[in-house]
């Protein structure tokens, strides 16, 4: 909905920018002579692969992210596919949350192509919310790239409005709109209902967002835990959350990494060695976020209906693959006998209550500390880890390979979607 920004704007201004179908936007960016092209950003269809972005001129056919590439080929036969850049993605990416950061400090971004941001008038200026969307859409169009937002009074509002109109759509809800502009919409338009909680919701006569608001929070607390009152206050346009800035840690749940193989694994020898391929994978993402974890969590998926998962408690947190990984090595004669087919496997590493944040140099010393006759291999293969996180970041992540990883190089489902969380 285009308004003009003689509106007067009346308490809090939250907007969530998304760029527009933000990896196949660059490759067309990148490559003039696809531009106006059907392009799919994503794995081949004879490996297993996934679409991670389809541009709007692919997606006219159907095809949108995270459906398998086999059936995205049979939809768009003419489409261009490509693997991806994603250094050159975060690249854009950084720009973009560079124009956003010059306009408030209050930005959360929440994946390589969103964010959310606060621009309530006489915090950090006195412009017209309106205005300042409208200034970012253009400073993002000057790199050769759109992006949509949706201006509201919160979280949930600004994201739903995001969505509303693509590409380079600004929707805007003015305060005291909120519940009018939310109450015909499917419940399933509010993030954090999924097909299990939608179908219950459904179960209960409960299809749109209105029809959610109306509902007792008490209620939906004793069928949803304390999910319940937070859904119905959400619907109902009543949320208060705020957007963190960029000083303020992310709250994580767990941080995982997992492969989807081109060829099923079937031998011990096989699966060990894409435990610790992938668990150095989750070991980079974890010392990248400054966390460590005591759970370890192995997933194995044998075909597209049956997953199994298994996890071990650790005695002291960890970032180091090494250790965790052996853990996960441990736990796969709980999931998996010998000849049966493995399609993909997963390693999370979670329980980061009371486990500070770890930021150790190559050769930093845990204090207060006697080494003991174990500790110097063990905090060897770690720093060998973080030198291996610092070359890759340095000159890209191909720089460096070991063995575990170049065994899986060409057997591992074409990537995607790639986790756009982790920027």
């Amino acid at each position: 909905m285009e308004q003009t920004i003689d509106i007067p704007w009346q308490g809090r201004a939250v907007g969530l920018m998304d760029l527009d179908a933000f990896f196949a936007s660059v490759e067309q960016l990148d490559h003039p002579e696809w531009r106006g092209k059907p392009v799919i950003v994503g794995g081949s269809a004879e490996r297993r692969g996934v679409v991670s972005t389809a541009s709007y001129e692919a997606r006219v056919f159907g095809v949108h992210s995270a459906m398998p590439s086999w059936q995205a080929k049979r939809l768009c036969p003419q489409a261009i596919w490509t693997h991806g850049h994603y250094a050159r993605y975060r690249e854009l990416s950084d720009k973009v949350m560079a124009i956003l950061h010059a306009q408030t400090p209050l930005v959360e971004q929440v994946s390589i192509d969103e964010a959310f941001f606060d621009v309530t008038p006489g915090r950090y200026n006195h412009e017209n919310p309106i205005a300042i969307c409208r200034r970012i859409q253009e400073e993002v169009s000057e790199l050769g790239i759109t992006c949509s937002i949706g201006l509201g009074t919160n979280k949930t509002v600004a994201k739903i409005a995001s969505e509303r109109q693509k590409p380079r759509g600004l929707t805007i809800v003015l305060p005291g709109t909120e519940a009018s502009f939310l109450a015909p919409l499917p419940v399933r338009a509010m993030s954090g209902i999924g097909s299990a909680s939608e179908k219950r919701l459904s179960e209960m006569g409960i299809h749109t967002l209105g029809q959610l608001a109306e509902r007792d929070p008490e209620q939906m607390r004793s069928i949803f835990g304390v999910s319940g009152p937070r859904m119905v206050a959400r619907a109902a346009g009543l949320e208060q959350s705020r957007v963190r800035d960029a000083e303020e840690p992310d709250e994580v749940k767990s941080v995982s990494n997992e492969r989807t193989f081109a060829h099923d694994l079937k031998t011990r020898e096989e699966l060990v060695a894409a435990i610790g391929h992938v668990s150095a994978l989750t070991g980079t993402r974890l010392r990248r976020k400054g966390l460590t974890g005591t759970q370890v969590t192995l997933k194995l998926k044998f075909d597209i209906r049956h997953t199994h998962t298994a996890q071990r408690q650790l005695d002291e947190p960890t970032d180091d693959e090494h250790v965790f990984g052996a853990v996960a090595v441990k736990l796969l004669n709980s999931l998996w006998r010998e000849g049966t087919g493995v399609r993909l496997v997963g390693v999370a590493v979670s329980g980061f209550d009371g486990a500070r944040p770890r930021q150790l140099g190559l050769f930093d010393e845990d204090e207060d500390t006697e080494p003991q006759e174990a500790t110097p291999p063990q905090r060897d293969l770690r720093a060998l880890s973080i030198a291996t996180d610092n070359i890759r970041a340095r000159f890209g992540n191909d720089a460096l390979s070991y063995g575990r990883d170049l065994r899986f190089r060409h057997t591992e489902s074409d990537t995607a979607p790639k986790d756009k969380r982790d920027f």
